[in-house]
């Protein structure tokens, strides 16, 4: 019973995998067949940023948070940080010990925290696996609901981290030379792909002459040779002098006027924290504000005749435009796969060298990703759960343990195309983190170990 029941769990995560792998599929083959190119990608992806995360938070986090879960969100937002941290710091080693390329920081920091897991609860739901981890008389429907505010809540610091921290830590090493007008600083980005990369170079010296080898996104500039121990400082935010660059901003771009009066070190301090201001984080707050204020959030979740005056039209148009969010930032991945692909094939013959997989970089973090996380986290979790016992340090609902086993796991995320597109890495590298990426992708059906893994490891721990 214990083998059939084994089975079944694998058969139903594969399942779930293979669905999730076929939505990034549909992306591709549109935009083979040419219904979808990479403009309409970033436009669909800027929406999805803008409008239909935002209002997934609000609605999934607002309607599950109260004051008697708060805790539950707590502990996830720590777990968070701790991952992302963790990453950060195998990342570097990766970098420093092993002479791997800077962007693996990244690559290995960055997991898909949204679409990917999101829509992979919904498949797992459908397969009926998650039922053993319902221990009150709730629904199914109300269980992976809460599942999916948990995702979201670390999907968020995900996302806060990837508009601060993920642009400075591709190409550390050849930091540009420092301009004479400190004027310009770093850019920000947008979760799964960018702002138009068009904006990001105009101003910039259009007497520089284009090479083969000049980046598709920023003019070529100089740079300098810098040993990985110097890098450190640039990858670890505390530059001895801070650098600003034309290529990363429009030219003279300053969030707020009164900035123009600071220094080029404050100026660089205030972007860090400003880059964390974004769509998703405006959505998650109001969510909070929403969930923690009975009043409201009465009125915006409740039946109509239990005081919901806002549930059944404004917050369910909320609903209906944060569904859009799970699938499509899916087939936009297809697409940027595809469209990256070909432009690879596209390249000359005397760049394919250059741009062919890094196998070891690969196959580092693809361990890292499909095996040392999930085994760490489930490990992690388990143990935790079972010192503490249930009502414990994590709490006692069982979701909350499966999901924070997942939430580290699976492929890097797309935008880290945008990263390396937005930075003053070389073509090459875009390349080889699309083939990567590909790769990962293709390979996410073995992320059912980890499903199946943490879902024993959850109930043996009820």
């Amino acid at each position: 019973m214990v083998s059939n029941g084994l089975v079944a769990s694998f058969v139903s995560a594969i399942q779930a995998s293979l669905s999730v792998l076929l939505v990034i599929s549909y992306g591709a083959i549109a935009a083979r067949l040419s219904l979808l190119d990479s403009k309409n990608g970033k436009q669909i992806s800027k929406i999805c940023v803008k409008m239909f995360l935002p209002a997934l938070l609000l609605v999934q986090i607002g309607s599950e948070l109260h004051l008697g879960s708060a805790n539950r969100y707590l502990i996830i937002l720590i777990w968070a940080f701790i991952a992302h941290i963790i990453s950060f710091l195998i990342g570097i080693a990766a970098h420093l010990l092993f002479g791997m390329p800077d962007w693996i920081t990244a690559a290995i920091m960055f997991n898909n925290t949204t679409s990917y897991p999101l829509l992979l609860i919904q498949s797992l739901d459908e397969t009926g696996i998650l039922k053993n981890l319902i221990v009150t008389d709730e629904s199914t429907r109300d269980a992976i609901s809460r599942a999916k505010s948990y995702f979201l809540v670390f999907a968020t610091v995900s996302s806060c981290l990837t508009f601060a921290v993920g642009p400075r830590l591709i190409d550390s090493e050849h930091e540009p030379e420092e301009e004479d007008d400190h004027k310009s600083l770093p850019s920000t980005i947008d979760e799964e792909d960018g702002e138009d990369e068009e904006s990001r170079v105009e101003g910039s010296d259009s007497s520089q002459t284009a090479t083969e080898q000049t980046s598709l996104l920023v003019p070529q500039i100089s740079r300098r040779d810098r040993s990985r121990q110097q890098s450190v400082t640039a990858i670890t935010f505390f530059p001895s002098k801070p650098k600003f660059t034309t290529v990363r901003r429009k030219p003279y771009y300053i969030p707020h006027p009164h900035w123009e009066d600071f220094s080029p070190r404050t100026k660089w301090w205030l972007l860090f924290f400003y880059d964390f201001l974004n769509a998703p984080l405006l959505g998650a707050v109001l969510g909070v504000i929403i969930g923690l204020t009975p009043v409201l959030h009465r009125s915006f979740f409740n039946d109509t005749y239990e005081g919901g005056i806002f549930t059944a039209w404004l917050t369910e148009s909320w609903k209906n435009v944060g569904g859009l969010f799970v699938p499509l930032p899916l087939i936009v991945a297809g697409i940027s796969l595809y469209t990256s692909y070909q432009e690879s094939r596209k390249a000359s013959p005397g760049s394919n060298s250059t741009t062919a997989v890094p196998v070891l970089t690969t196959l580092f973090i693809l361990v890292v990703r499909f095996v040392v996380w999930p085994a760490f986290s489930i490990g992690a979790i388990y143990g935790i759960v079972k010192s503490e016992g249930r009502g414990g340090l994590l709490g006692d609902d069982p979701m909350l343990w499966f999901t924070m086993m997942l939430m580290p796991t699976g492929p890097p995320a797309m935008k880290l195309i945008t990263m390396v597109q937005v930075s003053d890495a070389s073509i090459d590298d875009e390349r080889r983190i699309a083939k990567i990426l590909t790769i990962s992708y293709i390979v996410s059906p073995f992320l059912a170990f980890t499903v199946v893994g943490a879902l024993k490891a959850s109930e043996a721990a009820i």
